[in-house]
């Protein structure tokens, strides 16, 4: 196991620990394997590359492999997998939603695609309160019910319908491996539409419209479901979510949205394609894994508690975040050996007075960015945007923000951003405390803060201005001691490209 950065250094009397040992996670998490392939079936369409990662002909499109698929999960005994398996030049098969088997692993072969259909009608989610003529929901928008996204328990409900995901997971044991791909094609236009499922979604975003898009895995009641080694692109919105679930492993998982980085800009490029969000779950690792999408790289909603997020990369996203749903809380979080290469945001708590509650006991450690214009961002002030504001929105709620037990441990960012670290108000204040977190650069200006108790220790203590701060910002002890210990570059390369 590589051992963190920090622990290098040549200190007289230090105990070397490995970092599993500092894991939040309750479970001893290990490698996943393989298992014995009960059936493996051939793949019987061809995929050409493109600049999207691999296309089909469009007489294809309709050949759907979703009911051969759903017989082999369904007949496939717990403990054995179904294998996706390559034929002479055919390497791709195409589904509609498909609903994984207690203890069965869905494996996909390097080389084979796992293509989700374009067709809106195939993920339409039955509504029994609908007529039997009603319009396919799934791949429009509509109004939101109200104009900011609010939690409350009596709150308007979603208008019933949508998409459901292309794949299901509400069973226990379950797993998707193999170095293979599953691609959503949320660059492609929707069947029946002159839109793609991305460009349904950029339509939407200008007045926070409500919009029906199908997720690439959607997991509840899932204890114990395993990601591994698995390649995940261009899903049209969240690629994994996962809820209501004891026992969840992602280790060495690839995941990129969109393939095509021209389409960034174009209004035909991934908006709301978080990349693993964990929700209502515990004991949860995200593990040796590379991701770069169209938003937050990690966003862990509320409801978690005993998680590890350890030794991965971050490209394109929005960084290593939780909320902004915050009020069942989020606890005993360890992220540790996170490198990230050009987020939005770096290290990011995000919520407000409409949707906020306690998040407490959180580590972050051994930490490398670059190109991160706010490296640190522990925020009561979300306004649904790609990043928070330095003020107070003034939005009215209840729900109320409330940050303790923070510690940031050897942060460095090799290029200047901004921090923001806020508590709400007197009664909400934010406690954090820093060790070793250096922002190269950095001026008094781009430090923002209110309403914090900062507690500042170690040697070196890092490089933030923290001379003259707000009045209700607290600084504990405001000097420190003398250092003579001089670190290595610690980042030197951490920096290297997507895999």
């Amino acid at each position: 196991m590589r051992m963190p950065w920090q622990l290098r250094m040549l200190v007289g009397g230090m105990v070397l620990v490995p970092a599993s040992m500092w894991a939040q996670d309750r479970r001893v998490v290990t490698e996943p394997k393989i298992p014995a392939v009960c059936v493996k079936l051939d793949a019987k369409l061809m995929s050409t590359p493109d600049e999207n990662g691999g296309a089909l002909r469009s007489e294809d499109e309709g050949k759907l492999d979703t009911e051969r698929i759903q017989k082999a999960l369904d007949g496939c005994g717990a403990g054995k997998a179904v294998e996706l398996s390559l034929r002479s030049k055919d390497n791709a098969f195409l589904s509609g939603p498909l609903e994984m088997r207690e203890g069965v692993t869905l494996l996909i072969d390097k080389g084979v695609t796992l293509f989700g259909s374009s067709d809106p009608a195939v993920y339409e989610m039955p509504n029994p309160d609908a007529k039997s003529d009603a319009p396919i929901k799934c791949g429009t928008s509509t109004p939101r019910p109200t104009s900011f996204p609010t939690f409350s328990t009596n709150q308007v409900a979603r208008p019933r319908g949508g998409c459901r995901p292309l794949i299901s997971v509400n069973v226990k044991n379950a797993a998707i491996m193999g170095e293979g791909t599953i691609d959503g094609r949320g660059y492609a236009k929707m069947r029946g539409h002159d839109i793609s499922w991305w460009q349904m979604a950029r339509a939407a975003q200008p007045h926070d419209d409500l919009y029906y898009s199908t997720r690439l895995i959607l997991a509840s009641h899932a204890d114990g479901l395993v990601l591994y080694k698995i390649h995940l692109n261009n899903s049209p919105n969240f690629h994994v979510a996962v809820n209501q679930t004891h026992g969840f492993t992602a280790w060495g998982v690839h995941l990129m949205t969109p393939v095509n980085k021209a389409l960034i800009g174009t209004g035909n490029d991934a908006r709301n394609t978080d990349g693993i969000d964990p929700g209502t779950s515990e004991d949860v690792t995200i593990a040796h894994s590379w991701i770069d999408n169209g938003d937050d790289n990690i966003a862990i909603k509320q409801g978690v508690s005993h998680m590890s997020v350890i030794d991965d990369h971050f490209y394109d996203g929005h960084g290593m975040s939780i909320g902004s749903e915050t009020v069942l809380g989020q606890s005993y979080l360890l992220v540790d050996g996170l490198t990230e290469d050009h987020t939005t945001s770096g290290i990011r708590i995000k919520s407000n007075v409409k949707r906020g509650g306690p998040v407490h006991d959180l580590t972050y450690k051994n930490v490398c960015m670059r190109n991160v214009p706010i490296p640190i961002a522990i925020s009561p002030y979300y306004t649904n945007q790609t990043v928070e504001p330095f003020e107070d929105p003034k939005y009215t709620g209840d729900k109320i923000p409330d940050y303790k037990a923070i510690k940031l441990e050897n942060i460095y960012a090799e290029t200047p951003g901004d921090v923001l670290i806020a508590g709400l108000d007197d009664a909400h204040r934010t406690e954090v405390t820093l060790n070793n977190v250096h922002i190269t650069g950095i001026t008094p200006q781009q430090m923002h803060l209110a309403y914090d108790d900062i507690h500042v220790m170690g040697c070196p203590r890092g490089n933030l201005p923290l001379g003259n701060v707000p009045a209700s910002v607290k600084v504990m002890p405001p000097g420190g001691p003398v250092c003579l210990l001089a670190l290595l570059d610690p980042c030197k390369g951490k920096f290297v490209p997507m895999q």
